[in-house]
C-alpha cells in the first residue's frame, strides 16, 4: 500500500507542530502507539475505515483507546475528525515515525532473513551496516524462508544480497553460459 499524499501532508504539519513545542520525542512514541494498536488489530483498523460509522463516533474511540497520548496527536484526531480522514490514521502514524526519524539521521534497515534473526546473525548484519552508511541504523526484520539461508540488506535505495536463494540464481546463470 503506497502511502496518501494527505498522510504525508498530515505527519509533516504535526512533526512541525511538535518540535515547535519541543514535544517531537513524545509524539512520535504516540505514533509508534497507534501504529501497533492498528496492526495489532485488524478491528480497529475496519472500525475507522468504516463509511458507516459517524466520525464523531470514531473520535470518540479514538480519545478512549489513545487516552494519554499529546496534545499534538489529540490535534491530529481532530483534524481527521473534522475532513472524515480517519481511515488514514494509520498511514499518518508510519509517515510521522519515517519522517522523525529521518530529522533525527537514523535510517531503518530492512534485513530479511530465513528465520527470526539472533544475535550471530545481528552482529554480522550491523558490521555490513557500518560499511555502508555512516547514519544511526535501526533494525527491521522481515522473515521470508524463500531466501532459504543467509540474508538481503536494504538500506534506503541500497541492498546488498547474501541470501543463499541469490547465490544459486547466480550459480544458475554461470552454468547456462
Amino acid at each position: 500500500m503506497g502511502m496518501s499524499r494527505a498522510a504525508i501532508r498530515y505527519a509533516k504539519a504535526i512533526l512541525e507542530t511538535a518540535v515547535s513545542s519541543g514535544n517531537a520525542v513524545k509524539v512520535n512514541d504516540d505514533m509508534l502507539s497507534i501504529v501497533a494498536s492498528m496492526a495489532g488489530s485488524a478491528e480497529l483498523s475496519e472500525f475507522l475505515s468504516s463509511p458507516i460509522i459517524a466520525t464523531d463516533v470514531k473520535m470518540n474511540a479514538v480519545s478512549e483507546v489513545f487516552a494519554s497520548v499529546q496534545g499534538e496527536t489529540k490535534s491530529l484526531f481532530r483534524l481527521l475528525q473534522e475532513n472524515k480522514r480517519f481511515e488514514i490514521l494509520a498511514e499518518v502514524a508510519t509517515q510521522f515515525n519515517a519522517q522523525f526519524d529521518e530529522m533525527n539521521g537514523v535510517e531503518v534497515a530492512k534485513v530479511t532473513t530465513a528465520f527470526p534473526m539472533d544475535a550471530g546473525l545481528e552482529s554480522k548484519v550491523l558490521a555490513k551496516i557500518a560499511s555502508i552508511s555512516d547514519k544511526k541504523i535501526t533494525i527491521e526484520n522481515i522473515v521470508d524462508p524463500a531466501i532459504i539461508g543467509g540474508f538481503i540488506l536494504r538500506i534506503g535505495d541500497k541492498q546488498y544480497n547474501a541470501s543463499v536463494a541469490n547465490r544459486l540464481q547466480e550459480l544458475k546463470r554461470e552454468f547456462s553460459n
